[in-house]
Order: structure tokens, then C-alpha cells, then sequence
């Protein structure tokens, strides 16, 4: 039941009415017994600034913020966690005792949590990462803070690549097409695959002992992770990281961890209604 004490959080974007945080989070909320509700708001680009005004003057309790506001929310906030400064980007925005704003971002936290929850571990591991955007550089950032032994990121355009590479610190390098075979663990980082059989990579590249992840959700069994199952790689797919990143945003939000295993099926429901 939604009273006047429901405390609210939305999701930001353009556009939005597409995204499956909703689901997700309000399926936690019922999960954990709080008194919270979540909705998604259409915000046009170049607004990030009045958004962040208006969850003050709302007191909403949490904010998810996904493209384009990503970096105008960071720049409109108080204070950012070293990832978000790092990345110069936020996903999460968290109200402080005091009443001020706290950006973070929890992307690259919750693809590793991902890897986690699949029996993968990254500690001391070596990584290709395909692509060099906002995602790759989460991920790229957070695997460093995991400790890998090595990011190597593979894009068509340098600069971008040796930006992402840059956020893994000593760890980071730009790849080759030899290190997607070499390296322990493949990254898709890129939107390739997404409603398409398109792959982001060689697949004759890809071998046995590898893991291989997907960033990509829709579909889930993506091209990519095919390819790697035929060659022997254990595979990770795309939803994960967005459960665990919204995990991790609903303790910043009110200290308790949800059941990452009811908001995957949530996300589950919602993706098989669409498909009908």
C-alpha cells in the first residue's frame, strides 16, 4: 500500500519507458518489506541539472540516472564517490544525512559482482575488454579496484581505448587481437549483439578454459556467447550486471541487500511479457 510515508525513487532517461530497473527494484522493495516505491521519469537531455533539483525539492529517497544524464548528474550533485569522480559519471544518486547529494556509480561494481555470483573470480586474472564507452570504463575501472593482473581493451578508435585502458591504472593496456585468445576472461562492453546476430569479435578467437561476458541482455543468449559456448568458454550473460548494479544501488539507498535471485526473476517476467 502506497501512503504519504512511501519513500520514492526513480530512474531517469531519454528514453526510459524501456528499462527494466522498475521491475527490478520494486520487486526488491516487496522482497525486503520497506516502504518504498519505483518509478521511471522520461527527462529530456540537457535537463540532468533541474532533475537533481527536483529530487530535492521532492526529498525523493534514491535516483537511478541512466543515458544521457549520466555525466550532467555528476556535475549536479554535491560530492561523487572515487569511482563516479573517476569515471566523471553517475548512475546512483544518494541523499546524505546532511541534505546534500552524493553521486555514485555502481556498473562496474555490479558486473563484478556478476562474475562474482557466477563462480567467477577476477582477482589476479588477465581481461580483454571489447569496446572503450561509458560501460567499458566502468567495467574497466572496477576491475582494477578487484585486482585483475591485466585489462587489455580493444576498440577501433585509440584514444578512446587508451581512456578506458587509463582507468585500470598499471593494470591497463591496449589490446590486440591476440590478447582476446590469451587473455582469461572476454568482455563484450559494446551494444554488438543487441536484437542482432552481430558479433563483437573473431569467434575462432575464442577457446576452451575462457570466460566470456556479456554486457548485452536482450537477448540474453546473445550471438557472442554462443560462439564462446561452442568453444568451450563458460559464458556470463548481460543480466546480471544490470541486477547487481541495482543491487548495490538499493543498500546506498537504505542499508539492506536485497535477493539478487527475486530480481532476476522479476526482470525475467518482464522480458518474457514483451516478447509475447
Amino acid at each position: 500500500m502506497i501512503s504519504g510515508a512511501t519513500r520514492v525513487a526513480a530512474v531517469i532517461g531519454a528514453p526510459v519507458k524501456h528499462s527494466l530497473s522498475p521491475a527490478l527494484h520494486n520487486a526488491a522493495f516487496a522482497q525486503l518489506g520497506v516502504d518504498w516505491v519505483y518509478t521511471a521519469f522520461e527527462v529530456a537531455p540537457g535537463n540532468a541539472q533541474q532533475a537533481v533539483d527536483a529530487m530535492r525539492v521532492l526529498r525523493l529517497g534514491g535516483l537511478s540516472v541512466t543515458m544521457p544524464h549520466k555525466e550532467g548528474v555528476a556535475q549536479a550533485v554535491d560530492a561523487l564517490d572515487s569511482a563516479a569522480a573517476a569515471l566523471r559519471s553517475v548512475n546512483t544518486v544518494v541523499p546524505q544525512a546532511d541534505g546534500s547529494l552524493k553521486g555514485y556509480s555502481t556498473d562496474g561494481a555490479g558486473f563484478v559482482a556478476s562474475l562474482a555470483a557466477a563462480g567467477v573470480e577476477v582477482h589476479g586474472r588477465t581481461v580483454c575488454l571489447l569496446g572503450a564507452g561509458a560501460a567499458a570504463r566502468s567495467i574497466s575501472d572496477a576491475l582494477a579496484r578487484a585486482g585483475v593482473a591485466r585489462v587489455a581493451v580493444l576498440n577501433r578508435t585509440f584514444a578512446t581505448a587508451h581512456e578506458a585502458a587509463e582507468l585500470a591504472g598499471a593494470a591497463g593496456h591496449i589490446a590486440t587481437v591476440a590478447d582476446v585468445r590469451a587473455a582469461d576472461i572476454v568482455v563484450n562492453a559494446t551494444s554488438i549483439g543487441m536484437g542482432s546476430d552481430d558479433l563483437p569479435c573473431d569467434p575462432a578467437a575464442l577457446r576452451s578454459g575462457q570466460v566470456v561476458a556479456d554486457i548485452v541482455y536482450h537477448p540474453r543468449d546473445t550471438a557472442l556467447l554462443r560462439a564462446a559456448r561452442t568453444a568451450g568458454a563458460t559464458v556470463v550473460d548481460g543480466l546480471g550486471m544490470l541486477v547487481h548494479q541495482a543491487a548495490l544501488q538499493q543498500q546506498l539507498w537504505h542499508g539492506l541487500a536485497p535477493d539478487t535471485q527475486v530480481m532476476t526473476a522479476a526482470a525475467e517476467r518482464e522480458l518474457a511479457a514483451r516478447r509475447q
